[in-house]
């Protein structure tokens, strides 16, 4: 971890505020960034390097206005099997590099029947059922609590800012609970229809063990989805990554002004 951040250290002048973490095919946000310093995930040890198509595998850092950012595009998934720990690894680093926001992203399966594929959903809370929790472990009482409290996992002023630029820019923004499944494959329909029952509205194979480090830090965070497919059993046709892909494209002017206009109000 030290070496990473030193290497890291060594290629930028400035102490990034927020971390993006951005989901597939929203790595286009990236573009909004000014005065880039692009650094590969393979380019120093220890940092894994993203398998995923619609995930570029790349740091971003610069900033947006006055904002000193830093993008994550590309995201490391538990489903590709290299464990708990690296998954989380990027997510350390950012909180080590000194963020006090983390706002996380996500191509989501809309398990709720009021929502539509190219839908943006505040995450207001989640629910682990992948069955690992990256804190499992020895605990570093200097980085945060052996029993973390989750009651606000997503930071509510930070959903409040959210709202308050959706309703500025007329968006309709929806809001629910994100259910983490470990994939890699799509939930069954039988999985999807329990999701419901008991209380979610998206599903995804991401973004909640990312939150909980994130929150074990003590750094804030800010859950967006993009509904890009209805989940397995909502409409009569098989699922496919390629719709994921072709609906965050359609949506991505959208997210990026959405995303750019929130950091506004930071």
């Amino acid at each position: 971890m030290d070496k990473s951040i030193e290497y890291i250290k060594s290629k930028i002048n400035k102490t990034p505020e927020v971390g993006l973490i951005l989901g597939s095919g929203l790595g286009d946000f990236a573009d909004n960034i000014e005065n880039k310093v692009v650094i590969k995930y393979g380019e120093f040890e220890n940092f894994p390097i993203s398998t995923v198509k619609g995930h570029s595998g790349e740091l971003i850092f610069g900033n947006i206005g006055n904002l000193e950012v830093v993008a994550m595009k590309g995201r490391i998934h538990f489903y590709e099997g290299i464990g708990i720990e690296k998954v989380v690894y990027p997510t350390k680093v950012l909180c080590d590099l000194g963020i006090k926001t983390l706002i996380v992203t996500n191509a989501a399966g809309g398990a709720n029947e009021t929502f539509n594929p190219g839908d943006l959903m505040l995450i207001s809370d989640h629910i682990n059922f992948a069955g690992v929790n990256p804190l499992i472990g020895p605990n570093d009482d200097s980085v945060g609590p052996r029993f973390l409290d989750q009651s606000y996992a997503y930071d509510r002023d930070l959903r409040n800012t959210a709202k308050a630029v959706a309703k500025k820019l007329d968006m309709d923004l929806k809001e629910g609970v994100y259910m983490w499944f470990s994939g890699p494959t799509y939930e069954t329909p039988a999985e999807v229809k329990f999701a419901r029952i008991v209380g979610a509205d998206a599903v995804g194979m991401s973004t909640v063990p990312e939150v909980i480090v994130a929150n074990h830090r003590g750094v804030k965070v800010l859950g967006i989805s993009c509904i890009t497919n209805m989940a397995a059993g909502m409409l009569d046709k098989p699922l496919d990554h390629k719709e994921v892909i072709e609906v965050s494209n359609r949506v991505k002017n959208t997210f990026k002004n959405f995303i750019t206009e929130i950091l506004k109000e930071i």
